[in-house]
């Protein structure tokens, strides 16, 4: 519940917000990863945060605003894999990273199913088209650090002169995808990972 924030006397800089800011961006995200940006409400947004909406407003902007913002935490934490999987010594080790890491972040038992990249943009209207032009130049950043990784890869041997950057990256971002939809179809983690397996089993070889 917010709370009243306490003044500081004369020539105080600003008032405290009365709420843990970092909280409530938290149970913000997770909302539009369960509901996606057009089925979230404020009112859902605001319950699921503690604060009002004239709140929610002053810390975070309006809804698309707040939106942005949960991206970026998704991206920072739940979806972090993509980072980590970048700094692999071996293109197949990031692939195996990259896709190990969807699999376990969609399934995660206490998280929402599926990905907030993915879920957030489905069925999108008029209203969420900004949201859906924010979640495609998401996307397509990581496919891009995924088609650039694969690149240096090349350059250095570790894959086939004759591998494709560009469409290597791009596979694996449709797998991912897929993996997130098929998540939130109720596809078991053991499910999905050995659908991950499959998908590497071509991967080139030098």
């Amino acid at each position: 519940m917010e709370t009243r924030p306490q003044g500081k006397g004369p020539g105080r800089t600003g008032r405290p917000r009365g709420f843990d800011a970092e909280a409530a961006l938290e149970r913000a995200m997770r909302v539009f990863w369960e509901q996606g940006y057009e089925g979230a409400s404020l009112t859902d947004l605001t319950g699921a945060m503690g604060i009002t909406r004239t709140s929610m407003y002053a810390a975070f902007g309006n809804k698309e605003d707040l939106f942005r913002k949960a991206l970026e935490r998704y991206t920072e934490g739940p979806a972090s894999y993509l980072a980590r999987a970048l700094r692999e010594p071996t293109a197949r080790e990031v692939a195996t990273a990259f896709l190990t890491g969807s699999v376990r972040t969609t399934t995660h038992p206490d998280c929402p199913v599926g990905c907030l990249g993915v879920q957030a943009s489905l069925a999108a209207g008029e209203t969420g088209r900004t949201a859906r032009d924010t979640l495609t130049a998401w996307r397509n950043e990581g496919t891009d650090r995924l088609r650039e990784r694969f690149r240096r890869a090349v350059d250095e041997g570790d894959l086939p002169a004759a591998a494709d950057p560009g469409t290597l990256a791009r596979y694996l971002m449709t797998v991912a995808n897929g993996i997130a939809v098929q998540a939130t179809s109720g596809a078991s983690r053991e499910e999905l990972q050995l659908v991950a397996d499959m998908a590497l089993r071509g991967w080139p070889a030098v």
